[in-house]
């Protein structure tokens, strides 16, 4: 069983917002994903999306972005983006359908790998500006982080790969509140997303740093083709609660 990762995927079936106003790469980008999601993935691998899912604004206005995703092959594990404001409950929406689950303050588990994570913020050290509202914000998404990495460690799991949204670490600012968290929990490798174009894609920390891999996986950064980060030879995934 292999795993994919892919992240940002901006889909827009039910509100009409064409992402090729941000670069013409990102034309037809979903006839993209969709194409190479089918060259790659099997019905037995894991596909995980770091969010910016869906531009619906209610989970209503997502009927048919999360249909396109069903429809692909593959299990589907989803954490929240800063523009995923159709997020509800967890509960509410694991009921959608038996290949998607949306993961927060718990984990996934893929076969003897743990897939943890979450939302993520800014990091101080990149803001010119930081305020209360940022700094609650941020403790809040540490906290998140360390609920799920510790639901993985009490259930015995040594393999962890977490995915948060926003960029963790940068290329100038490698310590961060949440890297010291990863680094606490022994995560063997981290995938993030968020960044867009290439100014943001080259000055993203992508490589190894204290002994964990970060992985940038926005889809115009893979040029929108999942990519592998990890296998395993066990078949049975169940979702933690």
């Amino acid at each position: 069983m292999k795993i994919y990762a892919i992240s940002d995927l901006h889909l827009s079936f039910s509100s009409n917002k064409p992402m090729d106003v941000f670069g013409k790469e990102w034309k037809n980008h979903d006839a993209r994903i969709r194409e190479n999601w089918l060259q790659c993935v099997s019905v037995n691998d894991i596909v995980v999306i770091p969010g910016d899912i869906s531009w619906g604004l209610r989970k209503d206005s997502t009927e048919e972005d999360f249909r396109w995703i069903h429809d692909l092959p593959g299990t589907k594990v989803l954490f929240k983006g800063n523009h995923d404001f159709w997020w509800t409950t967890s509960k509410k929406l694991n009921a959608l359908y038996d290949d998607m689950f949306f993961i927060q303050n718990t984990y996934y588990a893929a076969g003897d790998i743990a897939i943890c994570g979450t939302r993520g913020w800014d990091i101080p050290e990149s803001c010119a500006e930081w305020s209360a509202h940022d700094e609650k914000i941020y403790q809040r998404e540490l906290g998140r982080l360390r609920l799920s990495l510790e639901s993985a460690k009490r259930d015995g799991r040594k393999r962890i790969i977490a995915a948060v949204h926003y960029p963790p670490v940068e290329r100038r600012h490698r310590r961060t509140g949440f890297t010291e968290i990863l680094e606490e929990f022994g995560v063997e490798k981290v995938i993030f997303g968020h960044l867009h174009g290439q100014t943001a894609h080259r000055n993203a920390f992508t490589g190894i740093s204290r002994g964990i891999e970060y992985r940038l996986v926005s889809c115009d950064y893979l040029h929108f083709r999942p990519v592998c980060i990890a296998e395993t030879e066990t078949t049975g995934e169940t979702e933690h609660e």
